[in-house]
């Protein structure tokens, strides 16, 4: 009768790790992404209402996924 076993080496653990910090980050993009194209859809009076200009809407919706 063979004897079947699966081992994992230390080497595969740390690519755990390493693709779900990718996966965080490429979640955290997305929902900068989502928050930047809901700013550009806001009305005159609602950006009055948060205390900001259309200035800083502007330039925080145009800003790149990526950038904080």
């Amino acid at each position: 009768m063979a004897n079947i076993s699966i081992h994992h080496h230390a080497s595969e653990l740390p690519l755990q790790g390493t693709f779900t910090a990718y996966r965080e980050l490429f979640a955290l993009w997305r929902r900068r992404a989502e928050a930047r194209r809901e700013l550009a859809t806001l009305d005159l009076r609602t950006i009055r209402d948060l205390g900001l200009d259309l200035g800083q809407i502007r330039f925080e919706a145009n800003k790149p996924f990526w950038r904080t």
